[in-house]
């Protein structure tokens, strides 16, 4: 089945961070668009968020199904939103990657923390400016 960049966008944001604020929700847009734009990952949404291992709701055997209708529309407006702007408001432009802080994945010590929102740690391969 095919499906559109705002689909994919917005399947990444629900499964990732539907119980996150507003801005934790676009901060994994964000991520997402990010990685569209860096040549390490592919170059659309929808193969981005399918990357094999990228995603742990990808490959988790679930449904990926939305089940919650008020979360899923925040998702799609948010996905929506995300695409139409040119420039991102909540993360740099090298935050290619996050975690849950309930988590400690062997990669995160390999690139540089650049902040947290809500409960999302967020990291880039280059040291945040500021920071010695």
């Amino acid at each position: 089945m095919l499906m559109s960049a705002s689909v994919c966008l917005a399947l990444n944001v629900y499964f990732e961070a539907r119980s996150e604020n507003i801005d934790g929700q676009l901060a994994v847009a964000e991520v997402t668009l990010n990685r569209v734009a860096d040549k390490s990952f592919p170059n659309n949404v929808c193969d981005v968020v399918w990357d094999k291992g990228q995603f742990s709701w990808t490959n988790d055997g679930k449904s990926d199904r939305p089940r919650e209708a008020q979360a899923w529309a925040t998702a799609k407006a948010i996905a929506e939103q995300t695409l139409k702007q040119q420039e991102n408001e909540l993360l740099q432009d090298d935050v290619l990657f996050y975690h849950a802080t309930y988590c400690n994945p062997y990669w995160s010590k390999d690139f540089y923390l650049t902040g947290r929102i809500g409960s999302h740690l967020f990291y880039s391969r280059s040291k945040p400016l500021g920071n010695s």
